[in-house]
């Protein structure tokens, strides 16, 4: 059975903003979001044999396209409204992480709570940065608190910072290429030494693309912030213990390299399938991910029986 955890969905109301937000700055749209549909994307997970695909937003630019905090909220719930109805229409296709609008901390708990309570979302959707704060930031300390009580399962999504990004666009590279992988590794930072993963052991967080840039830095992030003993109480386990209890999707990250190195900071039981589509297609994936030599149940694992334990209802 394969369960694709990393796979995104466009609702009318995101995809206008987002069409909105790039026409003002004379950017092409992306041929894989103009050609989605809900239709193509079950005919690609038929063509694979996926069974279920739990949707969330991909990397959203700008501040949720720098509309301010009251129409970030608006957009968020149009885009969960939507995620719920494609669970609806297809039944046991789908699941849920809900995007929250986190600019506003009021409307995100109302919007956590409506997705959890109403809609019955499998987790929350976040990324990985908002404007200038990333994850550990005290101001988000009610969504985690939240979250926590909820024992819920909180699946990070990467983007480009606009600090960085001009950058790689100047040296001709594509900025999603570099600053996507390093933005999640920020993150995970963040929560890190501002003790939020040492603070909320009942919140399950999964990261996407093989964790980014971690598995390669883990061991330099581990020496020198172990070397601030004022750090040991945000990791009761040690750094790389800390690592080791996330979990990692294997969107672009089932090359050889990307995955011996997150399988050096952790175990296979904590990696799930993700393809990223519409971006990756989902073939060549499976494909890669057959051929690292990998143990059988590790790859049944990978492909969706770990997914099963993260979220319990999918065993159904």
């Amino acid at each position: 059975m394969i369960i694709d955890t990393h796979h995104h969905f466009y609702a009318p109301e995101y995809l206008r903003a987002w069409n909105d937000w790039e026409d003002k700055r004379n950017i092409a749209h992306a041929p894989a979001v103009a050609n989605w549909t809900p239709v193509r994307t079950v005919e690609e997970m038929d063509k694979n044999g996926v069974r279920t695909s739990i949707l969330s937003l991909p990397s959203t630019p700008g501040t949720w396209f720098d509309a301010g905090a009251e129409e970030a909220t608006r957009i968020a719930r149009a885009c969960n409204e939507y995620g719920a109805q494609m669970c609806r229409d297809f039944p046991g296709r789908f699941g849920l992480f809900a995007p929250l609008p986190m600019l506003d901390i009021d409307a995100t708990l109302k919007e956590l709570e409506y997705a959890f309570d109403v809609l019955k979302a499998d987790g929350v959707n976040l990324q990985t940065h908002y404007g200038d704060t990333w994850p550990g930031d005290p101001i988000y300390k009610p969504v985690f608190d939240e979250l926590n009580r909820r024992k819920a399962l909180v699946y990070f999504h990467p983007l480009t910072t606009s600090c960085c990004a001009r950058h790689a666009a100047a040296v001709g590279v594509f900025p999603a290429v570099l600053e996507v992988p390093h933005d999640t590794t920020r993150a995970v930072t963040s929560l890190l030494l501002a003790g939020a993963l040492a603070r909320y052991r009942d919140i399950r967080w999964l990261f996407s693309h093989g964790g980014g840039t971690i598995p390669m830095l883990a061991g330099r992030i581990s020496y020198f912030c172990g070397m601030r003993k004022d750090l040991a109480q945000f990791a009761p386990e040690g750094i790389e213990g800390e690592f080791r209890r996330l979990y990692y999707d294997t969107a672009n990250a089932t090359h050889p390299a990307p995955m011996a190195a997150l399988l050096a900071i952790t175990s296979a039981s904590q990696v799930v399938f993700g393809t990223d589509y519409p971006y990756v297609t989902t073939g060549p994936q499976l494909a890669a991910l057959d051929k690292l030599g990998l143990a059988a149940e590790q790859v049944e694992g990978i492909k969706g029986g770990n997914a099963m334990r993260l979220i319990p209802r999918l065993k159904a």
